[in-house]
């Protein structure tokens, strides 16, 4: 059975490089965060409504994803994000969101610290809401009981610390 490990956490935080890296390591793949693709496309400013699409268009990708999956599959964002996105940016979130937040549960999650530099790009939206920001995905995380590790370093101590934590969820 393919275990997954959903890397969340605030924006700017090495999620993608992370997620990418992991992939290489454990000879896998990964799903790249379908949001940024989605709002590419868009010729628009995204909306409330939007984010449950994001939401339904990564999940569509990670189970593309998982059949090519090695062990162990890697998700750059998780359905968490959307929610914490859409009640951060809305004040609300969908229905559907909210009810898949429980039903979709990823068997590691490492939510990514602060300890990197922001890093400029259109698409980010907080930059000096990060600290906030970073609380919520903690609590979100232990609200619903999720197994979880902050993943904390630079570079490839960074690296390190998400390979061990996976190396233990492999050997369970």
């Amino acid at each position: 059975m393919i275990k997954r490990v959903a890397i969340t956490g605030p924006e700017s935080t090495g999620k993608s490089a992370l997620a990418k890296a992991l992939a290489e390591h454990f000879d896998t793949v990964w799903v790249p965060e379908y949001a940024r693709e989605y709002i590419d496309g868009l010729d628009r400013p995204y909306r409330f409504e939007d984010i449950e699409t994001i939401a339904k268009g990564q999940l569509r990708r990670e189970e593309e994803m998982v059949k090519h999956a090695n062990r162990v599959l890697f998700c750059d964002t998780d359905i968490v994000v959307t929610k914490i996105w859409s009640d951060f940016g809305y004040g609300k979130c969908s229905e559907w969101i909210n009810s898949n937040v429980k039903n979709h549960v990823y068997d590691l999650y490492l939510l990514t610290n602060l300890d990197i530099p922001w890093v400029f790009d259109p698409q980010r939206e907080h930059p000096s809401q990060r600290e906030k920001l970073f609380e919520i995905y903690k609590k979100e995380l232990d609200f619903n009981s999720f197994n979880y590790k902050i993943v904390k370093g630079i570079d490839k101590v960074r690296l390190q610390n998400a390979i061990g934590y996976v190396n233990s969820l492999l050997t369970v």
